[in-house]
């Protein structure tokens, strides 16, 4: 789908894999929907979801589109890449695999220079894309159960085009450390870490509509021209990556993919084994030396 196919976004839309509701006040929900995939990407979404927000982003009157709030259905937030789009991507020469990276890093920086207010509802997984997704919001809820990585490097690939908003949003000490290791982090994590703003019990399945309601209601207390002009202060106050260093991480990834780490790590996933390099020290290594 190009975005002249994308219908009038004045109303409810039902796509493929996207859905978009007007909840009202400007208040317009985009609802990743591929529930029976934990919301994982294919290309079909990649390009439905960034023609979606572009469009959206074009609205001329600021009353129809003040907060944007971004949601999967059904249990999951979006667990990165669905297995058959990464063997699909895994097949792919160098050149097909660079086009993909540039067409996924469009959704991100579109995501990430939006006009208004972004708030994420997030559940369940925040995997990769899904985590990239995240660094480009604005404020993010997350209920307690979530779960956040960037996998890529267990892979024998990297986190290529999400890396400028994961330490845009973080600063590079902070993300260095799940990034080069590829480990988990719990909501907890996510909150010190400053990744997440809320963080609400997961036993309520209520608990997390309503900490949005909360939320949006006091987004909606700032003047819509207001809010719009202050994200552009913070756009140029820490700017979003410009096209030398968005082509830059495009090709790390595409890379990465091609190479041969890349593909045994990919492999050796789709096989459900560990790849060659993955090793334990004993626990005692680091203990006193003697």
């Amino acid at each position: 789908m190009s975005r002249k196919d994308v219908p009038d976004l004045s109303n409810d839309y039902n796509g493929q894999t996207v859905l978009v509701r007007r909840a009202g006040q400007g208040v317009v929900r985009v609802i990743l929907n591929r529930p029976a995939v934990r919301n994982a990407f294919n290309a079909e979404m990649i390009t439905e979801l960034t023609d979606v927000i572009a469009e959206l982003a074009a609205t001329k009157d600021e009353n129809q589109m003040r907060i944007l709030v971004l949601e999967g259905a059904g249990g999951h937030f979006c667990a990165g890449a669905d297995l058959n789009y990464m063997r699909e991507q895994a097949k792919s020469g160098e050149p097909q695999s660079l086009r993909d990276a540039r067409v996924l890093g469009t959704l991100f920086f579109r995501l990430a220079s939006f006009p208004t207010t972004v708030v994420s509802l997030v559940r369940g997984s925040a995997i990769g894309g899904g985590f990239g997704l995240v660094c480009c919001s604005d404020v993010v809820i997350a209920d307690s159960k979530t779960v956040f990585a960037t996998s890529e490097v267990r892979l024998g690939i990297v986190p290529g085009v999400i890396s400028p908003y994961i330490v845009r949003k973080l600063g590079a000490g902070k993300a260095a450390p799940f990034m080069l290791s590829g480990e988990r982090l719990d909501s907890t994590q996510a909150l010190q870490l400053g990744l997440v703003n809320h963080v609400v019990d997961s036993a309520d399945s209520n608990v997390l509509s309503r900490k949005a309601c909360e939320v949006v209601n006091q987004h909606l207390k700032a003047g819509p021209n207001a809010a719009r002009r202050t994200k552009e202060l913070l756009r140029k106050i820490h700017p979003l990556p410009d096209t030398g260093l968005f082509e830059f991480t495009a090709v790390s990834i595409a890379l990465a993919r091609c190479s041969a780490e890349g593909q045994h790590g990919l492999a050796s996933f789709f096989d459900k084994q560990s790849p060659a390099w993955s090793a334990d020290l004993s626990a005692d290594t680091f203990g006193e030396l003697k």
